[in-house]
């Protein structure tokens, strides 16, 4: 990996993430409205991911067309040249359907199967995050780093729900074991931007049963970047099963109990 081909990756990434999320941001209908639902009736996509989306796939395939692309709205493609970006095209969905701020534009690179560059940009809230593997991470450009560890009892904790409703029964039972134990719950509704908030300080912690790899691609890089371990079970990477992250030191308490509570299962 050449620094060369990590300033063209970081920019692409950029290029792309800006692009859509002006997409997003300017050419929202008024009248916007559901366009399917994926795995219940309230899991939803407007047309407005799906423009994004292409938007994204489009100026990669001009850019970089022997890369790989995995896309929340559809594209999958292996490519030849041991690049795959990860593309969450509108990350918050549903905040953007009800006109809320918290979404995001998602695009992480692998080269190799690693993580090496990830953009998050919320253009409502006026923030870009990037983070480029061993480089550290920065909100606008200025290097940014998690909060330092607190005890558990005195930790604000994001996490998120599924859509699904034997899943969500089972994120509210570990729900009410676990606030009584922490300073307090955030449900913001992005995974993306909630990684990120955990990278520049506005939450120690957070998790998720059901993320999937567009969903955390370049957040966790961006958390992992500033400072915070991310992974999921104890000896097992973040995945669709479990997603964590936090400061060292908060990390290992908050994923033992996680484990205990059975947050990695219905």
């Amino acid at each position: 990996m050449t620094d060369p081909l990590m300033t063209e990756l970081l920019e692409t990434a950029l290029e792309a993430a800006r692009g859509a999320g002006e997409l997003l941001r300017d050419g929202r209908p008024a009248d916007l409205g559901v366009a399917a639902t994926k795995t219940s009736p309230i899991d939803v996509v407007t047309e407005m991911d799906i423009a994004a989306e292409k938007l994204i796939t489009d100026l990669l395939a001009r850019r970089r067309p022997q890369d790989g692309v995995l896309g929340e709205e559809g594209a999958d493609s292996a490519g030849s040249s041991g690049v795959r970006w990860v593309i969450d095209p509108l990350d918050g969905t549903v905040n953007y359907l009800y006109g809320l701020p918290s979404w995001a534009v998602s695009i992480a690179a692998e080269k190799d199967g690693e993580t090496v560059v990830g953009v998050v940009i919320a253009p409502v809230r006026g923030e870009t995050f990037h983070a480029v593997l061993g480089q550290g991470a920065r909100l606008n450009g200025e290097p940014v780093r998690c909060r330092p560890a607190a005890p558990l009892e005195e930790s604000l904790i994001g996490t998120g729900f599924g859509y699904v409703r034997e899943r969500r029964i089972g994120q509210a039972r570990v729900l009410n074991e676990l606030l009584p134990r922490v300073r307090d719950i955030r449900r913001g509704g992005s995974a993306a931007i909630d990684l990120c908030d955990v990278a520049c300080g506005r939450l120690n912690g957070y998790y998720e049963r059901g993320l999937n790899p567009w969903d955390f691609g370049a957040g966790a890089l961006i958390a992992r970047e500033a400072g915070a371990l991310t992974g999921g079970r104890p000896g097992v990477p973040a995945s669709t099963e479990l997603t964590i992250a936090a400061a060292p030191g908060l990390f290992e308490p908050l994923r033992g109990l996680l484990d205990d509570l059975g947050a990695w299962h219905d």
